[in-house]
């Protein structure tokens, strides 16, 4: 099973979902205060097993209403995504990803692993 990772950085608090083997399969933005962060898990949580898919990464792509996957390549060329909530927030991000299936399983492991995540401080 997989964990939320709460963790201290310079500018705020942030989390990390990991999977089962430990790497990292989203992030959070930074956040100022830890009830809001833990709220952001929550967030995930909930939306991330029912959010559909949004493929940027094709042309005239379909949009999609939230909460939404929203897989897209970055400048570098890397296949990556961000998890947004019903009202439109970002609340999670991926790594990048060298291929678009890799991106896929990247989302289908934080649509499995977030619903039964516990979470930890580190």
């Amino acid at each position: 099973m997989g964990k939320f990772v709460i963790r201290n950085v310079n500018s705020g608090i942030k989390f990390d979902l990991k999977a089962t083997n430990g790497q990292v399969i989203a992030t959070s933005e930074v956040y100022n205060a830890k009830a809001s962060c833990v709220n952001g898990i929550e967030s995930v949580k909930k939306n991330a097993p029912i959010a559909n898919i949004e493929n940027q990464t094709v042309e005239n792509y379909e949009t999609v209403p939230h909460p939404k996957f929203e897989m897209y390549q970055d400048k570098a060329g890397e296949y990556r995504f961000r998890l947004k909530a019903r009202n439109g927030e970002i609340i999670a991000t991926s790594e990048g990803y060298s291929t678009k299936a890799a991106c896929e399983n990247g989302i289908e492991s934080v649509r499995k692993n977030a619903p039964e995540a516990e979470v930890v401080e580190e």
